[in-house]
């Protein structure tokens, strides 16, 4: 394996249909990566993705594929279903294995995928794409060196007209994207106390069509998550609000993405009067906002030089397998809290994968 050289890596993409085209056109881009082969069933779509003069097989062989000594890594742009099954039969050939989000439909597959590429000493790194864009890389440099302070709430709307998807729900469709911006820009990941869920079925499609999470987090911090295929209007923003400032992220802004202010509230005063009651005096910061600068560079480009980092330096990525658990384990509590009628309900951290020492 090429690991330890700058030589180009070898990978395949398995899968052409929605999000596979993206992955491919990134691979074909990057110096790091030789994209050598392109897995699908459906052929024809395939060579189309493509293109007719290009030397990259076009193949539905997913076996063939996969006994190739010039292909180090695959990426799986399928349905969340069948990643298991393909992710596993890529590791056990000895194949570094990215997927696409969520990194499969249950924690209890996604575990597994885990535990045999810990087994196995290879890389499993789930596609949060928006971890890479410069906003949210930004985003998580103004929590890490504390210029928003101790992090209050966090509110997150992701809204549009469509697509509603044949064989999954809303929340798993939409925020699994919001839910791995939390967990890669929150101190410590995403961890909170519990889940609440609200979701609604008013086209009687026999799924959650819009819903609403609520995260308590640790020291009485709340996140939200609205998502909604129903929407006329398309919102991608996020607020982020801190003891010291305020951050608002308008993904569909281009000139003016992030927005920093400096207002809030602020307790400055607490004590107990006559009647045994507190009382509290509010003082309002009303100060500047700015807006700070970002690159231009496409987030699926940062992507897959992550993952090539990642192996040569046999490490584990940014967005890990750990950080597809996490999020898998708040849309399987999500789910629960939706049978529940929209009750608390506690998430499971999943139990550590310990590294299996041969």
């Amino acid at each position: 394996m090429t690991a330890e050289t700058s030589a180009p890596l070898g990978v395949a993409v398995i899968g052409a249909g929605y999000w596979g085209p993206n992955l491919i056109r990134n691979f074909r881009a990057s110096p790091e990566w030789d994209l050598v082969a392109v897995c699908d069933l459906d052929t024809e779509r395939a060579r189309e993705v493509v293109g007719a003069q290009s030397e990259i097989e076009v193949t539905g062989d997913l076996a063939a594929v996969l006994a190739r000594d010039d292909v180090a890594a695959v990426a799986i742009a399928t349905p969340a279903r069948t990643h298991r099954a393909l992710a596993e039969q890529a590791l056990r050939a000895g194949k570094h294995v990215l997927v696409e989000k969520p990194l499969a439909d249950g924690v209890e597959a996604g575990r597994a995928m885990v535990e045999l590429a810990r087994h196995s000493g290879l890389v499993l790194m789930t596609d949060h794409t928006f971890c890479y864009t410069p906003a949210v890389q930004r985003i998580r440099e103004l929590v890490e060196d504390g210029s928003l302070g101790e992090i209050l709430f966090v509110d997150s709307v992701r809204i549009n007209l469509g697509l509603v998807q044949p064989d999954v729900d809303v929340f798993w469709d939409l925020a699994p994207h919001d839910l791995s911006i939390l967990d890669y820009v929150l101190p410590g990941g995403l961890q909170p106390v519990g889940v609440s869920a609200q979701g609604g079925d008013p086209l009687s499609a026999g799924k959650s069509c819009l819903g609403y999470l609520t995260l308590p987090l640790a020291g009485g911090a709340m996140a939200h998550v609205h998502v909604n295929w129903l929407s006329p209007t398309k919102i991608r923003q996020m607020v982020i609000g801190g003891s010291k400032r305020t951050l608002v992220w308008d993904d569909l802004n281009p000139q003016q993405r992030l927005s920093v202010f400096d207002r809030g509230v602020d307790l400055i005063q607490q004590s107990v009067d006559s009647a045994d009651r507190r009382t509290a005096s509010i003082n309002y910061r009303l100060g500047d906002t700015w807006a700070p600068a970002l690159p231009e560079r496409e987030a699926l480009g940062e992507m897959v030089r992550e993952y090539a980092a990642a192996i040569r330096e046999h490490r584990d990525p940014a967005t890990d397998g750990d950080a597809g658990l996490r999020v898998l384990s708040v849309l399987e509590a999500a789910q629960t809290s939706l049978r529940a009628h929209g009750a608390l309900v506690e998430v499971a951290a999943p139990a550590p994968v310990l590294e299996i020492v041969q």
